[in-house]
């Protein structure tokens, strides 16, 4: 299988660095570099924004996740998947109409426009610095070990690691965001491939979809139900993850920036419709794969079960296209989020454009050097780090939310309790404060506190319209 995943690498490398001469910038400005001409179509914008969020966490986590804790969360991903989609179309269009009317450089930098406080532009970006550079570093780390594992005693995890962060530098610093975003399309279309030929075999295992289930509920039926044999899909853990889910497009700095750069609001509202088909065909074949290894590897762990799963179970030239459309995965949504990361501070700086651009780059160096170094020290798991990050950014969306739909002034309010909530977020993942108080979690408490803060913030401006 060696010789295989070298000549697949070798081809996708060389696809990369076609696509890379072919998109690179010369003069980088922060049109050109970091909001890639501010022109895409609904074809580019729906792989990149899919690539974005289908990561090494869906083709690794999601059939754990699945294998785990049962088909529970199908039901709950479709709708919150389409809710995500009717949040995109509608607010997604307030949000480029604002963007273009207030210069649009960043997330970041439209909040603190928006509220007329540095403070607003401090805690989006503190935000995403905080939840985003794990995400990614986990996303690394977890490919490098699965790598490790396929070819033992061949090169260290760091060492496999330091690869991936290199490629990623080397794309991100030379082409830009429209490099990215051809790159992502190719990762893209590779990962839904390779996924779905990997699912396909996990159901032709069993002889049909029918004969899965019914094997499955011979093995373990309470996997076939909610809450599941865990218990985990509580009705809590549901709304906090749906929440999470449907404020991705303007809590993800990545995926916000491409909602904004979209050529139209034709192609903004095909973009959105494609990215709820293409969840759904992303995640059923994860499903699949998940109840193939709860009947044959009920007992195992992760790596043991997902190694069978895409390595072992399958031809050596299917795991060979797996592994590389594992790098591609892990590749497309972490040098998108560095280089989000990078933009979102460039949109804080009041400098001249050519010196704000060539900081930035430099900070998109030092936040793919964090990556590294957090990878290479990170063990948690790819899909409950995903939640983590993901209901971490998603404390801020009132804050943008509000910045976005208002066009009255706006007190410091949100950004002081979205800053107080996102502390208190972190500390109770940390320990230092409980994580639940009576029956309630404290991302649910988390959450009622700012609702109530934006309530508050309607009210006062309602007051202000009335005087």
């Amino acid at each position: 299988m060696l010789t295989k995943f070298i000549i697949a690498a070798v081809i996708y490398l060389a696809i990369l660095v076609f696509l890379l001469r072919l998109t690179r910038v010369k003069e980088k400005t922060t049109s050109n570099y970091l909001l890639g001409g501010g022109n895409i179509g609904a074809v580019i914008g729906l792989f990149t924004t899919a690539a974005t969020l289908f990561s090494a966490f869906t083709v690794v986590g999601m059939p754990d996740f699945f294998r785990t804790h049962g088909i529970g969360a199908w039901i709950f991903l479709a709708v919150s998947d389409a809710f995500m989609v009717y949040g995109l179309i509608r607010v997604g269009e307030l949000l480029r109409k604002k963007a273009r009317r207030l210069d649009f450089k960043g997330m970041s930098g439209l909040m603190k426009s928006t509220y007329g406080s540095k403070m607003a532009g401090y805690v989006a970006f503190g935000g995403a610095v905080v939840f985003l550079i794990p995400y990614i570093a986990v996303q690394i780390s977890g490919i490098s070990i699965f790598l490790n594992a396929a070819f033992p005693d061949t090169i260290p995890v760091w060492i496999w690691s330091s690869i991936i962060v290199l490629i990623m530098v080397i794309y991100s610093e030379t082409g830009g965001l429209r490099a990215i975003m051809y790159n992502d399309t190719l990762q893209g279309i590779l990962l839904f491939i390779m996924i779905w030929i990997i699912g396909y075999n996990c159901i032709d295992h069993f002889g049909g979809i029918e004969s899965m289930f019914a094997k499955v509920k011979s093995v373990n039926a309470e996997l076939l139900s909610v809450p599941g044999p865990k218990g985990l899909f509580t009705p809590q853990f549901l709304i906090i993850s749906a929440i999470a889910i449907i404020c991705l497009p303007f809590t993800q700095p990545q995926i916000s920036t491409r909602v904004v750069i979209m050529k139209s609001s034709a192609s903004l509202r095909r973009m959105a419709i494609g990215l709820g088909l293409v969840a759904i065909f992303i995640i059923l074949p994860t499903l699949f794969m998940g109840m193939y290894g709860a009947v044959l590897y009920p007992e195992a762990t992760t790596q043991d079960f997902i190694g069978h799963v895409l390595l072992y179970d399958q031809g050596s030239s299917i795991a060979a296209l797996g592994l590389v459309g594992l790098i591609a995965a892990a590749i497309s949504t972490s040098d998108s989020q560095i280089f989000a990361l990078g933009s979102e501070l460039r949109s804080l700086l009041s400098l001249d454009d050519k010196k704000a651009v060539s900081i930035t780059r430099i900070f998109i160096l030092v936040f793919a050097v964090l990556a590294l170094i957090f990878s290479i020290v990170s063990t948690e798991h790819l899909v409950l780090l995903a939640r983590t990050s993901f209901t971490g950014t998603a404390m801020m969306a009132p804050m943008i939310l509000v910045g976005i739909l208002s066009s009255k002034k706006l007190s410091r309010l949100m950004p002081i309790v979205t800053l107080v909530a996102l502390l208190s977020f972190i500390l109770a993942k940390i320990g230092i404060i409980p994580v639940s108080i009576g029956s309630l979690q404290m991302e649910m408490l988390l959450f009622i506190g700012l609702a109530i803060s934006v309530l508050i913030e309607v009210l006062v401006m309602s007051k202000q319209k009335t005087e």
